[in-house]
């Protein structure tokens, strides 16, 4: 489903925040990546769909060369890559149906598609009696929430995550992982890059530790591996 081949990111600063990453992440996997503040975390995640662009090697997501991709195909390999970010991302204007149903929206599917796919990742985020509200009505852990489920409604192949649960509390961020657990039951790959060493220990997936732009670990049933 994801494969990285001597992947090297270096910014216009200077600064290399990748170094010959290779990694192979087979479909249906759920898969932690963590590191030190700076180690190269977010690039990782960010180069997955596109955000950012590596300086060297391949990359393929999904069956998409990410690297080649012409900027026309951008919006086509991303319905197949749903993106949650630490800080939710939601239009504030729009309640909660609607943030999810931009997503269809700007792919133009139908109305009944969009109403079928909306009530069905409300239901599956336990939100169907939220669906009115505008995210400022919401907790920090129902704003997360609706995030996943934008991700969700174009039934993407892989769910990346950049720390879902960096700003939420102990319970909801288990009920975070929970969610994202349901999802990765249904065949979706998960890759979450996260701090919260609790989740991490508690929950023995795999885990790909990057240091310094270079993964250290890789292990199949790991654990978080860090003090701070």
């Amino acid at each position: 489903m994801i494969e990285m081949q001597d992947v090297w990111k270096e910014y216009e600063n200077g600064v290399t925040a990748l170094s010959g990453v290779s990694v192979r992440i087979p479909q249906g996997s759920f898969v932690y990546v963590v590191g030190p503040s700076g180690a190269g975390k977010s690039t990782f995640i960010k180069l997955m769909y596109r955000q950012e662009r590596p300086t060297k090697g391949h990359i393929f997501v999904g069956g998409f060369n990410i690297e080649r991709l012409r900027e026309s195909q951008i919006p086509i390999m991303r319905r197949h890559v749903g993106v949650v970010f630490q800080d939710y991302k939601l239009l504030q204007q729009l309640t909660v149906a609607e943030n999810i149903a931009f997503a269809l929206e700007v792919i133009e599917a139908s109305r009944r598609t969009i109403q079928k796919r909306v009530q069905e990742v409300l239901e599956l985020v336990g939100l169907e009696d939220k669906r009115n509200m505008l995210p400022r009505e919401l907790s920090g852990g129902e704003q997360q929430r609706v995030a996943i489920a934008r991700a969700l409604v174009n039934k993407p192949k892989v769910v990346v995550a950049d720390e879902p649960t960096g700003n939420l509390d102990p319970d909801n961020s288990w009920a975070i992982l929970k969610l994202l657990e349901r999802v990765n039951d249904r065949g979706t790959t998960i890759v979450m890059a996260t701090h919260n060493r609790e989740l991490v220990n508690a929950c023995k997936k795999r885990v790909i530790a990057i240091e310094n732009g270079r993964i250290s670990r890789d292990e199949e049933r790991g654990d978080y591996g860090y003090e701070d």
